[in-house]
């Protein structure tokens, strides 16, 4: 069964897979992890869809690193 991006629930753990969209509900989650601050640019969208293998955890890790944050 395919991962929602629209509708399924979103953890730290979520896997990204070839049918990652960039929805709503992502940008949700990635407030509730990184602030209201959170925001996607075209560098960390590449770096989201390099295909290396990374869970929704590493994006959010990833995007306070890019803030200066760790």
């Amino acid at each position: 069964m395919e991962f929602d991006w629209h509708a399924d629930e979103i953890s730290r753990a979520t896997p990204l897979n070839t049918a990652y969209k960039s929805t709503q509900n992502v940008r949700r989650f990635l407030r509730s992890q990184c602030g209201e601050a959170f925001k996607f640019d075209r560098p960390f969208m590449a770096w989201i869809r390099s295909g290396a293998p990374k869970t929704m955890g590493d994006v959010a890790d990833e995007w306070t690193r890019r803030q200066g944050g760790a």
